[in-house]
């Protein structure tokens, strides 16, 4: 852990603030029920901007052994998810002639959401998670998976026993990478010769233009454009030959490598364009991202406001998820149990303790039927079509469903 304010990426100093959201504790960090008396650890949650790279950060204040090393997120529990790996495991076969002698590595695999669709297709696969209670998930299921952090040493040690990786992925890891060079540099070790690496992770544009701020939390150490994420991996000896831009997560991208001197990977004209988009919205000057910092604090006032109408109107409110995001959101906003009453989450894991720091106790999605609020609170709206299809029935008792992000919106 380090308290120096120098960039992760280029070591540039870091003067520039991006997002001042106060204090927040871990946004996983679930409160059991005989730790309610127990002292809650807040930090400070601040992004900085580097003037050189652009690469938006936040400060490495605690350790990823701490953040990650028993973690409560499972892929398994989202539909639309699943259905976005099964259609990406399809993609893959077919653009890149995957099969039984091919070597799938996944980085950061969770319960084996993903790789199961290539084992079930007889391809094989590793998978390598640093989460001991989400690895077992996964192993339990028949996927293959160590149980350690990634970087040059892990690649170094699978390369000893003549494992690499024809295809190198990793969806949602590389913002929680600290040590971002070692990690990179990483995957060109694992990577074989004419290997692909597939990155996903939320596009910073993205995140700027639809106010998207919840998803800065301490286990999301970096936030990426194309521009400054071709950068990282050009410096490890990278090449990114290609990029979707994705819906998940609000808006991604997925980013393709393979290593700099590879012949059989032609840069596709997506590159330049999304670099040409980049440079257009602003994104290779410091001013653009300064200006963030007012949208969120109006943000906050908006949506205060609006809980405030309801609450003095007599409704009542619950919430839908207890998502990362959410937890970011109601710490920064300070709304507790005042205001929501409970929330609802599909996983077992997070069902019967409380969100951090607000203490809102979370049940099972059935609670929400047996309650009838008047309006639920959608915390993961990325996942909004998904939840207020499986909830519809809420409007049997004339509830509704809002969000707050990009803007509070009622449906």
């Amino acid at each position: 852990m380090t308290t120096a304010l120098n960039c992760r990426y280029c070591g540039h100093a870091l003067h520039h603030v991006f997002a001042d959201l106060g204090v927040s504790p871990l946004a996983n960090s679930f409160i059991a029920p005989d730790q309610i008396l127990s002292e809650e650890r807040f930090f400070p949650l601040t992004a900085y901007v580097c003037d050189d790279c652009f690469l938006v950060q936040l400060p490495e204040i605690e350790s990823p052994q701490e953040i990650f090393g028993h973690y409560p997120y499972f892929s398994s529990y989202s539909d639309s998810w699943l259905d976005h790996s099964r259609v990406y495991t399809e993609q893959m076969i077919k653009r890149f002639s995957l099969d039984s002698q091919s070597h799938i590595v996944e980085v950061a695999s969770n319960d084996g959401y993903l790789l199961q669709y290539f084992r079930d297709r007889d391809i094989p696969v590793l998978g390598i998670e640093p989460a001991a209670n989400v690895a077992q998930a996964a192993i339990d299921t028949g996927i293959p998976t160590r149980v350690q952090f990634f970087g040059k040493e892990t690649a170094r040690e699978l390369l000893v026993e003549g494992l690499s990786a024809d295809l190198l992925l990793g969806n949602n890891v590389l913002a929680h990478v600290p040590d971002l060079n070692d990690f990179v540099a990483g995957l060109e070790l694992l990577l074989a010769p004419s290997g692909v690496v597939t990155m996903e992770f939320p596009h910073l544009i993205r995140m700027m233009a639809e106010n998207q701020f919840d998803t800065i939390y301490h286990e999301h150490f970096s936030y990426f454009s194309f521009s400054t994420v071709e950068k990282v991996f050009a410096a490890r000896g990278l090449r990114l030959f290609d990029v979707d831009e994705l819906p998940t997560h609000g808006g991604s991208l997925r980013i393709y490598a393979c290593h700099v001197d590879s012949l059989e990977h032609a840069n596709q004209p997506a590159v330049e364009e999304l670099k040409r988009r980049e440079r257009e919205a602003g994104l290779l000057e410091l001013d653009t991202y300064l200006e963030f910092g007012d949208q969120v604090r109006t943000t906050k006032r908006t949506l205060l406001r609006f809980l405030m109408e309801l609450k003095e109107d007599g409704k009542s409110i619950a919430g839908y998820g207890a998502p990362a995001k959410g937890n970011t959101l109601l710490n920064y906003c300070g709304i507790g149990t005042d205001f929501i009453d409970f929330t609802v989450d599909r996983s077992p894991h997070k069902q019967g303790r409380l969100l951090p720091g607000t203490r809102i106790p979370i049940y099972a999605p059935d609670k929400i039927r047996q309650i009838r609020p008047d309006y639920v609170f959608i915390l993961p709206w990325n996942l909004k079509e998904e939840i207020i299809s499986e909830m519809a029935d809420i409007r049997d008792w004339g509830g509704q469903f809002f969000v707050a992000i990009p803007r509070v919106e009622v449906y």
